[in-house]
């Protein structure tokens, strides 16, 4: 047996082993607390802040929460709330605050008593925030005065002072992100953040949520508040989908240690949005509470069914993919103890909230259909119509299977893939067309590099089910390529490839192929976007040339600004009509080298943000597709977010 060669000291005693002090340990290794130091992990700092204010306000102490995004770069967070102890611990004979903001593990969330349910059960938000931010600056009204302390790298740099009397009380919090961590970019994105507050709103009935933009030109502005709660939720997420009945049935239940709130309305329409959230926090990866709603959703729509004939005895149950067809719902339980998967809190794991959520539905959604039967019926005779696609679905599914095994190498013919067999090295570009796959194939590296051209526009799969959008054959060659099968059956691990990229034209029709892709992987493919796994090609739409050197360029706005600089001078301009135009050189340096090309990585930010602007641009609603278009015309980066 050869043994490795080792690369480091060998040496392993006692002072190998480091003790991280305060919060060195979150500037040193800041994705363990914050997920990822780019723009995600950037926005969950203002994340954790807005959290501690909302849970004031579920505490019943806070009314509004203002959030600003200040000229220079800075993020100010204040609400009405209580405000963070100042007085002096009489084990430390510190300031509560200082504590607060300079130790892991330090709050209030601890105690039962201060807040019955809580989002920031870990103690981490606030003292994280500190230790990645440049300055950071804290205001205090308690007491009767307005007390203040300053922070530099999450270090204290003055003590708490008292200020100035003041009457009202509340914490303000401004901090400047370090761009040592966040190297990527330390800009907010405010679609990002109002998004995010909207939702805050919904979730937390009646509290007032004011946003502000100062970094532009004019004054930006908007307030939340939602006397309706999550029922309005519901109806913001379906505005530009056609319900199949006019009632949000809504429901809540609760008793010492929990209570859930629970809206749903189904739609036409063939795509399921469940969102859940536990204490306020978005639970994407769902957990315990969405899996009772779940269990007994389908259970109580299969009794409905029976009762009313629509299933005779010798019919098999609905499925739960069947009864969720088209179905928009919140789930939003509150819990005195949740227990979250990691400190980005992705799933909720209390098992006793499964049974919960699924008693609370047992009862109410029977109740619900017992008042509604007209309503009630249109659900059921949606899901047995979906039933009878899945059918299909089924089918077309097994079609593609066997189709791939009649294959020799059981991948797609058009497939020109990579010699390489390990998925961290290998790429997939998904090219727009044969004559830029021909492109493609002649510029890529073929040791690592894979090229699949796609004719024309695939299947708009948010206007089809999915029996239909598994015969399209563009469709069949996305799925047997990529290796992972889709929807429920999707494993991840079986990815042939970590990097999914798709290059088409840098044009109208580019754009519009670009995101018919974006939605057929939000919609059945979605852990490749939630993998990082998915990235966008940013190939030029021009080259200017000024004797023998060529500079490509992306946009419009980026020639009118080299060409400012050119003035002048004599220079070329060629304009790209498609990928099939660039020969294989120009392919490769431009777009497809690793050393110099530009990718943008998908990433679902906010899941709600995207289910609303897929639904918008790709749904039925022709006029609300024509305002969105409208409203994001100076900003088409928003196109594919």
């Amino acid at each position: 047996m050869t043994r490795p060669k080792r690369t480091a000291n060998a040496s392993y005693g006692a002072d190998s082993i480091q003790v991280l002090e305060g919060l060195e340990a979150v500037r040193r290794r800041p994705a363990m607390y914050i997920g990822t130091t780019g723009p995600r992990g950037l926005h969950h700092l203002i994340w954790e802040i807005v959290d501690n204010s909302v849970d004031e306000a579920l505490a019943g102490f806070c009314t509004r929460i203002d959030v600003t995004l200040l000229a220079n770069g800075g993020v100010r967070v204040r609400d009405n709330g209580r405000g963070i102890p100042v007085d002096k611990r009489s084990d430390t004979n510190e300031s509560a605050l200082t504590t607060v903001m300079t130790t892991l593990h330090a709050g209030g969330k601890f105690d039962s008593d201060v807040y019955q349910m809580s989002g920031g059960l870990h103690g981490v938000g606030i003292s994280v925030v500190n230790a990645l931010s440049r300055r950071l600056v804290v205001e205090v009204v308690r007491q009767g005065y307005l007390w203040e302390q300053i922070f530099e790298f999450g270090e204290p740099v003055t003590k708490v002072k008292r200020v100035k009397p003041m009457k009202r009380t509340g914490t303000e919090v401004t901090f400047w992100a370090d761009p040592e961590i966040f190297e990527e970019s330390t800009e907010y994105s405010a679609k990002t953040v109002i998004t995010r507050l909207r939702e805050m709103a919904f979730l937390t009935k009646g509290l007032e949520i004011r946003f502000s933009d100062e970094r532009g030109e004019e004054l930006v502005e908007e307030t939340f508040r939602y006397a309706g709660g999550i029922v309005d939720f519901v109806k913001y997420l379906n505005a530009n989908r056609d319900p199949i009945h006019n009632q949000v049935a809504y429901f809540e239940h609760k008793d010492d240690n929990a209570e859930v709130e629970i809206a749903l309305q189904w739609t036409s329409g063939y795509t399921e949005t469940v969102l859940s959230f536990a204490n306020n926090i978005n639970t994407h990866e769902g957990g315990t509470h969405e899996e009772g709603f779940r269990t007994a959703l389908t259970k109580a729509i299969n009794d409905f069914a029976r009762s009313r004939g629509v299933l005779k005895e010798k019919d098999k149950n609905l499925q739960g993919d069947d009864v969720r067809e088209g179905l928009t719902a919140v789930i939003s339980a509150k819990i005195s103890e949740p227990q979250f998967e990691g400190q980005t809190k992705t799933k909720l794991g209390n098992t006793e909230i499964r049974s919960f959520v699924q008693k609370a539905m047992n009862q109410a959604l029977p109740e619900w259909f017992g008042k509604h039967p007209g309503e009630a019926r249109r659900i059921v005779d949606k899901a047995s119509q979906a039933a009878r696609a899945r059918a299909a679905a089924r089918q077309a599914r097994d079609l593609t299977r066997r189709k791939s095994l009649l294959e020799s190498s059981g991948l797609p013919g058009k497939l020109s893939d990579c010699s390489s067999k390990d998925p961290e090295v290998s790429e997939l570009f998904i090219v727009e067309g044969d004559s830029a796959g021909g492109s493609a194939k002649q510029a890529r590296n073929s040791r690592f590099q894979a090229i699949l051209p796609i004719r024309g526009k695939i299947i708009n799969v948010e206007k089809n089910r999915l029996a239909r959008v598994l015969q399209n054959n563009e469709v069949q060659s996305l799925i047997t390529a990529i290796g992972t099968g889709i929807g429920e059956e999707l494993e991840i691990t079986k990815a042939r490839y970590n990097k999914i990229i798709i290059l088409t034209d840098a044009d109208v029709d580019g754009a519009h192929i670009r995101t018919l892709l974006l939605t057929f992987f939000f919609r059945h493919m979605r852990e490749i976007i939630e993998h990082g796994y998915m990235y966008i090609a940013q190939p030029p739409l021009y080259s200017v040339k000024v004797g023998t050197k060529t500079t490509w360029v992306e946009n419009d706005a980026d020639l009118d600004e080299i060409k400012k600089g050119l003035e002048g001078r004599k220079f070329n301009v060629q304009r790209f009509k498609g990928l099939g135009e660039m020969n294989a050189d120009q392919l490769w340096e431009t777009t497809m080298d690793p050393a110099v090309r530009t990718l943008l990585r998908v990433e679902l930010v906010e899941r709600f943000s995207a289910e609303e602007t897929f639904s918008t641009l790709m749904g039925t609603d022709v006029e609300a597709r024509r305002r969105f278009i409208q409203q994001n015309a100076k900003d088409v980066r928003f196109l594919d977010a």
